[in-house]
C-alpha cells in the first residue's frame, strides 16, 4: 500500500513537517492542483533533485491574485483527493493545500512583486495583472516552505523565466529548475484547462503543437521563417483565435540571428485559452535538430 503524503493546510502544520535532519534538502513543486502526468513529471524531477533523503513538498493552491475579473477562477478544477493520490503514487512527502485566508490572512495582499518589463510582454500584454499574482504567491511559498530547489514546467515558459529573474534580483537563494513540457500522444501540451475542451475543440487544439513543430523545422533559416511556417500551419484550422505567436531569445529578449530561441504561442479554442512553446535553433542548418516541441 502506498503511503499518502502528509497533508498540511495551515502554516503551523507545514512548519511541523520540516525534515528532522538538518542537512536534508527540500524541493517545492508549486501547483494549482488538478494534477496530471505533467505534474507527475515535476514531482519526479523534484525527487531527483533532493534524493531519497530529501523532502518533496507539493503545494496545491488556486491563487486568486493571478486571475483577472472574468477569468476562470471560480470554475478552475479543484480535485484535492485525486491530487493526493497522484502525489502518493509519485512519492511526494508533503502536500501543502492552504485556504485563501491562510495565504492572504489580511485579505488583499498589501505587498506584491512587480514583474517588471518582462511581465508586460506576451502573457503580460493580455493578462496585465497575472505575473504580479504569480510572483507574489511564489515568493510567499518560498518563504513558507524554505526550499532549496523549486521545480516548474516549461509549458509556462515565461513564468519560469520570471521566477528565475525574481530569485536572482531578490537574492532568494532558491534554485528554480525547469522540466520539459509533457504532451499527450497527439502532441497537445498537458494542461488542467484541457478538460474544458469539447471533442471538436480538442481536435482543433492539436494545431498549436503542429505550429510549433513547423516553426522548429524552418528555424534554421531564421526567426522570420520559423514564424511564417508556424502561421501557415495555424491557418489550416479556423477555430483558433490567436493572441500571440512570437520568437524570442531564451530570456524572452529579441531573437538572435543565430543560436537558441523560443517560439511561444497563446490562443483561444472556443472559450478556452491555451499556451504552449518550444525551443528553436535559429539561423543555420548546422544548428538544426529534430523538432521536439
Amino acid at each position: 500500500m502506498i503511503d499518502r503524503p502528509t497533508l498540511a493546510s495551515t502554516r503551523e502544520e507545514l512548519r511541523c513537517t520540516r525534515p528532522a535532519a538538518a542537512d536534508a534538502r527540500v524541493a517545492l513543486v508549486p501547483t494549482m492542483g488538478a494534477l496530471h502526468a505533467g505534474h507527475a513529471a515535476l514531482i519526479r524531477r523534484a525527487r531527483r533533485e533532493v534524493g531519497d533523503g530529501g523532502q518533496v513538498v507539493v503545494s496545491v493552491f488556486v491563487n486568486p491574485l493571478q486571475f483577472a475579473p472574468g477569468e476562470d477562477l471560480d470554475r478552475y478544477p479543484r480535485t484535492l483527493e485525486a491530487d493526493l493520490e497522484l502525489c502518493a503514487a509519485e512519492g511526494a512527502d508533503v502536500v501543502f493545500a492552504p485556504s485563501v485566508a491562510e495565504v492572504y490572512p489580511d485579505g488583499d495582499a498589501r505587498v506584491t512583486v512587480d514583474p517588471g518589463s518582462l511581465g508586460r510582454i506576451l502573457e503580460g500584454e493580455f493578462r496585465p495583472t497575472h505575473f504580479r499574482g504569480v510572483l507574489t504567491v511564489v515568493a510567499k511559498l518560498f518563504g513558507l516552505v524554505a526550499p532549496d530547489v523549486a521545480v516548474f514546467g516549461e509549458k509556462d515558459y515565461q513564468q519560469l523565466v520570471l521566477v528565475r529573474r525574481m530569485v536572482t534580483d531578490l537574492c532568494l537563494g532558491v534554485r528554480a529548475v525547469g522540466e520539459p513540457t509533457v504532451r499527450e500522444a497527439d502532441g497537445l501540451a498537458m494542461s488542467s484547462r484541457n478538460r474544458y475542451l469539447d471533442a471538436r475543440q480538442r481536435e482543433e487544439a492539436k494545431v498549436l503543437s503542429r505550429a510549433l513543430v513547423a516553426g522548429q523545422r524552418d528555424a534554421a533559416r531564421g526567426a522570420g521563417s520559423a514564424l511564417g511556417a508556424a502561421r501557415a500551419e495555424l491557418r489550416r484550422v479556423h477555430g483558433v483565435d490567436l493572441d500571440y505567436l512570437e520568437v524570442t531569445g531564451p530570456e524572452l529578449g529579441p531573437a538572435p540571428a543565430r543560436g537558441d530561441g523560443r517560439l511561444l504561442i497563446a490562443a483561444r479554442i472556443g472559450p478556452t485559452r491555451l499556451i504552449d512553446n518550444a525551443p528553436l535553433s535559429l539561423g543555420s542548418a548546422d544548428h538544426a535538430s529534430e523538432p521536439t516541441p
